[in-house]
């Protein structure tokens, strides 16, 4: 009998061992434990910053799949997989025709493609023959007492224009004119064929020239003009005509502040561009767990968190440190709310026959792009877009500092703001709470409240690691992430059982800063990120905006706005930025298959 007791014994302490190593392993419980276990894996170097259409993106999905999986979660993408593939454009290439030459006197010289010119990477794809002009930095700030532009005729020319701004001092600032859209959208306006760049010697030792995919937004297209950056070198041969050099040029302006625009006599440009996007795939991973309610199980809570993010960072990444080349590892932007997504996916699956409204969990790509993923689910829902009554989004929740968390779109649905107050008093320590109303803010949950649904985001601010390869796993507070994750799951979840469906609110928002140049100008438009098209597709307007007074829609393309033809996001917010409070614009829009003309009147940005 003693030798089979001590079988038995060890069988159980075996067993106990056994599945207390697997409760330790995966609790259905939020812990700081599993949390820290998913964002390890998330943000290290082995997926090397999750950016969108990479490998390391590829396995974070896969990932993200594979822990769906083990809860039991339904797959219900394509081809009844967990995936929603979709394509979007990462970035640009050359095509065949890359040009450039110019004439003096009527005698023509090649210029070499790398060595002394190259296309930049936003240029339309155009073959170009025009007299050149030189406009100093090519900036029109009449309110500022400055405007290269002035005087100098433009129309049908090609545009010589150096590289960022004059120096700005107490009585003149000139930063927020630097930006090459914006050269680009103003020389466009006043009718230039072509726009070439050339970095002065104040602003670069080196006379490098811009690399292919320098500012490339892969949601606002082509500038609708020809631009090539040529080099100091050959910009010198090209004004050699007018006895001048470049670096005469920019010191000349950046001492007298004063334009110094001229038609360059007898020298004009021929230059071919061609460039063709790269279309990359990447996917959203979704996964279902179904209610079983008879009046409620046919609705659906969304709960989201966007799982990608810089890559290596790098100009034009999105990255604050855009000079290192290095993994942005996005620990908490977003790892932190993919973790969180994970754990409710978890929790709420242990108890799956509890639910009323079926769950859909999303983790969306593409969020750093332009909310590419989310805007592609609410364009083509998965199941039908009806049946989704309310969306939780989840983005940095891993840095709860002083207990303070901000909660976005309160206001978008009745008793919302009631909700997470009661929750938050419920809580063993609570938090202090920032809301905000607006269910519009700069993470997925946009997508939704464009399409008029319910929403709750959920963030814990920003800091000094935020887009930053410093965005490290172990700077996360996994205990007060705990406590966020937990703060949601009971907002959820009552949201899951109670009878009555959230309605819609629009709300009239804080007017936020506008981009472009004149901050004090409001109108109230939503762009759509997650469309290109030729025009500023609208996702929606602001609830009592001038754009909205005068009868503008989701789904509306401005083509035009006054007298500037609208290409993209930024010849829209240029033009605006040239307008004043009360100033009354006549609007054109694409509607369907319609053209429709709308006056609106500008408002003042609170």
């Amino acid at each position: 009998m003693k030798p089979m007791r001590r079988v038995m014994c060890a069988l159980v302490i075996l067993l106990f061992v056994g599945a207390s190593a697997l409760q330790a392993q995966s609790s259905p419980q939020v812990t700081p434990e599993e949390l820290l276990k998913h964002v390890k894996y998330l943000a290290s170097d082995q997926l090397e910053g999750r950016k969108a259409g990479s490998r390391g993106a590829e396995l974070a999905a896969r990932y993200i799949a594979n822990e769906f999986k083990s809860y039991g979660l339904k797959p219900v993408g394509d081809n009844r997989t967990y995936f929603q593939h979709f394509e979007f454009a990462s970035g640009v290439k050359r095509g065949a025709v890359n040009s450039f030459a110019y004439s003096v006197d009527g005698k023509l010289r090649s210029a070499e493609l790398d060595r002394d010119f190259c296309p930049v990477s936003f240029s339309a794809s155009e073959a170009v023959q025009a007299d050149l002009v030189f406009a100093g930095y090519g900036i029109s700030a009449p309110d500022r007492q400055y405007d290269d532009y002035a005087g100098l005729d433009v129309k049908g020319k090609a545009v010589m224009v150096l590289r960022n701004s004059p120096p700005s001092d107490s009585a003149k600032d000139f930063a927020q004119f630097a930006s090459l859209r914006y050269k680009a959208s103003k020389a466009k306006e006043l009718g230039a064929k072509a726009l070439i760049i050339v970095t002065g010697p104040e602003d670069s030792e080196t006379d490098d020239l811009l690399k292919l995919n320098y500012g490339f937004d892969p949601s606002s297209g082509n500038a609708g003009i020809v631009i090539v950056n040529v080099t100091r070198r050959l910009a010198d041969e090209i004004l050699r005509r007018e006895e001048s050099t470049v670096r005469e040029l920019q010191e000349t302006l950046d001492r007298s502040k004063s334009p110094k625009s001229f038609a360059v006599r007898n020298v004009s440009i021929a230059t071919a561009v061609e460039l063709k996007e790269i279309q990359q795939s990447t996917e959203n991973v979704v996964g279902l767990l179904e209610g079983h309610d008879a009046a409620l199980k046919d609705q659906l809570v969304v709960i989201g968190a966007h799982y990608d993010h810089l890559g290596y960072g790098g100009e034009g990444s999105g990255s604050l440190k855009p000079d290192t080349v290095a993994i942005h590892h996005g620990a908490d932007d977003n790892a932190s709310g993919v973790a969180g997504l994970l754990e409710l996916a978890q929790a709420f699956a242990s108890n799956g026959n509890e639910l009323k409204r079926s769950l859909l969990f999303i983790s969306f790509s593409g969020e750093e792009l332009g909310l590419l993923g989310s805007a592609y689910y609410v364009k083509h829902p998965i199941l039908p877009i009806d049946r989704t009554v309310c969306m939780i989004n989840m983005d940095m929740v891993g840095r709860l500092r002083d207990r303070s968390l901000i909660v976005y779109g309160v206001g978008t649905s009745p008793g919302f703001e009631a909700l997470v107050k009661k929750y938050d008093a419920d809580a063993d320590s609570a938090f202090v709470l920032k809301l905000n109303k607006d269910g519009y803010g700069p993470s997925d949950q946009s997508s939704f409240y464009g399409k008029q649904m319910p929403v709750l985001f959920f963030f814990t601010d920003i800091h000094s690691d935020y887009h930053r390869p410093s965005d490290t796993y172990d700077k996360l507070n996994y205990r007060g992430e705990q406590q966020v994750v937990r703060f949601v799951e009971s907002i959820a979840s009552e949201l899951d059982r109670t009878p009555e469906q959230p309605h819609y609110v629009a709300v009239e928002a804080p007017r936020p800063m506008q981009a472009g140049r004149n901050t004090r100008v409001y109108m109230g438009t939503i762009p759509d990120f997650g469309e290109q098209v030729e025009g500023m597709k609208l996702s929606g307007v602001r609830e009592g905006g001038p754009a909205a007074k005068a009868g503008l829609q989701a789904g509306d393309i401005i083509v035009k706005f006054g007298k500037v033809d609208v290409k993209n996001l930024y010849d829209f917010t240029y033009a605006l930025g040239e307008r004043k409070p009360g100033d009354e614009v006549d609007v054109v829009v694409k509607r369907g298959g319609e053209t429709k003309t709308f006056r609106i009147k500008l408002e003042r940005r609170n």
